[in-house]
This record gives C-alpha cells, structure tokens and sequence, in this order.
C-alpha cells in the first residue's frame, strides 16, 4: 500500500504529522503533497468563508500553502500545524481582501448541496434556501465572531486553537464565538 494511501485510510495522528512535517522540511514531495491534501479543503473553507468570492478564495489558499510551506522551517509547534496553517490563511484571505477592495457579498455557488440521498425537491430546495439563509447571515456577523463560528464548528476546532488563528486570548475567542451565535440565533427567528 503506498504511503498516500496508508495516510489517506486513516485519521492523522501527531506522530504521523510530525514525520509528515519533518519530512516536508526536508524537501520530501510526497510528504509535502500530502499535507496538502490532508489540509486543503479546511484552508479553502476558512477562505470561502472571509471572501465569499470563490476564485479569491482559490488564491487565497493557494498563496497560504505557498507561504506556509515556503516558512515550514520556521513552525515551531507551538500550536498545531493546521492551526498555524489557518492562521496563514486567514492573514493570506485578508491580505487579498484588501488588496481587491471587494464588497463581501455572498457566492451562491458556496451554499453546499443537498446530498444526493434527498430524493424530494422540495426538501433539497427547503435545505438550499436555509443554507443560503445562513450564509447570508454569517456575512453579516462582524469577523472576529465570523470567524470564531465558523473555525469553531466548520473545521472543529478548540477554542485554544481558534485563538491561535485568530490572535487573541482564549477568553476572546470564547466570547467572539458565543457571541456570533446568539446573533445568529435572534437573526434566524
């Protein structure tokens, strides 16, 4: 079995992302690769999630695994390493913000799709429409809180680790969280 597959069949544990790491610093392609595809799809999301502009948020990620990987040799692990990747991203995200002077506005092709199981159209349309629903409302929230919810319960992770990524103190990130979803509670009803 290669290795690509051997990772890929089971959940990454520390040991395996510090031989992946240590590998990558080393100028391993494979381990490289592979911690690419282990993290893309959380770096893509965070990105999504700031621009709500899916080609800024394809270049976003990109210039975030370029920068992270580019700096590999300066991870201290202090945090985790997907931690300090979405820290990359979210500055990498902002950066490019920034530098577009877009309005945030909500892409409808970042509302996910029912799963195919749902056979009723009417479900699928009613699941689509609260999506959107929620997107919308999540744009609305200020970033910090934005970004403590949808680090929080899209990419799972801790409140030290949202902390982390988003530079503040656990308490901070804490409050931002509770916060963001009380708003979006009482915006819902």
């Amino acid at each position: 079995m290669s290795e690509i597959a051997r990772l890929n069949a089971k959940p990454a544990t520390e040991a395996d992302e510090a031989s992946l790491l240590s590998r990558a610093r080393s100028g391993d392609r494979e381990a490289t690769e592979l911690l690419v595809r282990r993290y893309l799809r959380d770096v893509y999301d965070l990105t999504a999630r700031v621009l709500s502009d899916r080609d800024l948020a394809q270049d976003a990620a990109q210039d975030a695994f370029v920068n992270a990987l580019g700096a590999l040799h300066r991870f201290r692990g202090d945090s985790s390493f997907k931690t300090w990747l979405l820290r990359i991203a979210l500055n990498s995200a902002r950066s490019i913000g920034r530098r577009k002077g877009r309005r945030r506005e909500v892409a409808l092709e970042l509302v996910e799709e029912t799963p195919a199981e749902s056979t009723d159209a009417v479900e699928r349309i009613g699941t689509a429409t609260e999506a959107k629903k929620m997107e919308e409302l999540l744009q609305k929230l200020p970033e910090k809180q934005r970004l403590a919810v949808t680090l929080r319960l899209q990419q799972g992770l801790s409140y030290e680790e949202v902390a982390a990524a988003l530079d503040c103190s656990e308490g901070a990130a804490r409050v931002n969280y509770h916060l963001g979803l009380k708003r979006l509670r009482e915006w819902a009803t």
